[in-house]
Formats: structure tokens, C-alpha cells, sequence
């Protein structure tokens, strides 16, 4: 099974492979990127092991897809992007994202995740893809929501993260409203 490897004009949407463990560690060691990620922030490289294991592995048992998002300019690993929960029976999945700090608002997600839902409907034949967003998070709820997302409701304590428990968002977009906004 090969993995999907995806383009835009500025990034390339790699397969992640332990050979990332240093960018990859050094975007989920910041506080930046997982405030509102729902997991600590990474404090040993191990930690990025064990995390690109598991979107292996989940590729491997088709219940994700996780791209690296690497910048075409430099080859640099910038952020990944994907999804999980993925259920190819009931056509759903989830997406989720993150980005390094010095990339943010430059458009780099916006660019990959056009291309991640265009694969995910059209080749994976998707019907709903989800988002789970913390409600302070409004850089996320925008881009969602410029994308055709819309907010389903408040789940109320859905997240834990250092110690704290936190409501989140649920937003989703179906098939038919995404065919419809690439009419446009």
C-alpha cells in the first residue's frame, strides 16, 4: 500500500518516517503549537518516536492518514496534517493539524488542507470530515469555518490537558457542501 503523497505549489504533503524525529519534536515541544492540542507539550525526542509510530501504525490499520507537511522551498518539515478516526465504512473521519510557530499565517495549512479534503472526498470517497477545536482557539475556528465548516456544538469537559479540563468545539463538513463551494 503506497502511501498518498500529495502537492501543492509551495508544500509537499510527505509520508512521516523516523527520519523527522527532530523537526517533529521540535514543533510539539512548544507551548505555541500544543495549547490547544489537546496533549503536553513533547520534553524528550522519544516522545516524537512514539508519535510517528502511531501514524504508522494507523496508516497501516487504515484508521488514519498523517501527512507531514514539508515546504518545497527548503525541504523542512513544518507541521503535519490529517486524519484520524478515519472509518472508510461509515466514510468519516476527523481532521487535525499543526504548524511550527515561524510558519503560522503564512497560509501553509489553508494550501494543504485544500488538497488533504479533496483527496479525502474524492478519492477516499468521505462523506462528513469533522474537526474537534478548543473555542479559544479562533485562528482554527476561522480557517474551518472559511473552508465551509460548521459548528455543531459545545462538548462540554471533552478534553484534558495539564491537568485542566476543557470544552471544545465540533464542527464538520459533508460532502455535498464542499462539492458545492468548489463550484464557486
Amino acid at each position: 500500500m503506497t502511501f498518498p503523497v500529495l502537492e501543492t505549489k509551495r508544500v509537499k504533503l510527505i509520508e512521516i518516517t523516523q527520519h523527522h524525529v527532530d523537526s517533529l519534536f521540535e514543533i510539539f515541544s512548544s507551548e505555541e503549537v500544543t495549547r490547544f492540542y489537546g496533549s503536553e507539550r513533547f520534553t524528550l525526542p522519544a516522545e516524537a518516536v512514539k508519535l510517528i509510530d502511531m501514524f504508522q501504525k494507523n496508516y497501516l490499520d487504515k484508521r488514519g492518514i498523517r501527512w507531514g507537511i514539508k515546504l518545497k522551498e527548503n525541504q523542512k518539515i513544518i507541521g503535519t496534517l490529517g486524519l484520524n478516526g478515519l472509518q472508510l465504512k461509515n466514510k468519516r473521519a476527523e481532521i487535525g493539524y499543526e504548524l511550527h510557530p515561524n510558519y503560522w499565517r503564512n497560509g501553509y495549512v489553508s494550501e494543504a488542507l485544500q488538497e488533504v479534503l479533496s483527496f479525502s472526498f474524492e478519492k477516499l470517497d468521505l462523506y462528513r470530515i469533522g474537526a474537534v477545536v478548543f473555542p479559544e482557539n479562533e485562528p482554527s475556528l476561522k480557517l474551518l469555518e472559511k473552508f465551509g465548516f460548521a459548528k455543531e456544538g459545545l462538548l462540554r469537559g471533552y478534553i484534558q490537558q495539564d491537568g485542566e479540563v476543557h470544552d471544545t468545539y465540533t464542527l464538520s463538513l459533508l460532502k455535498p457542501e464542499w462539492e458545492e463551494s468548489q463550484l464557486d
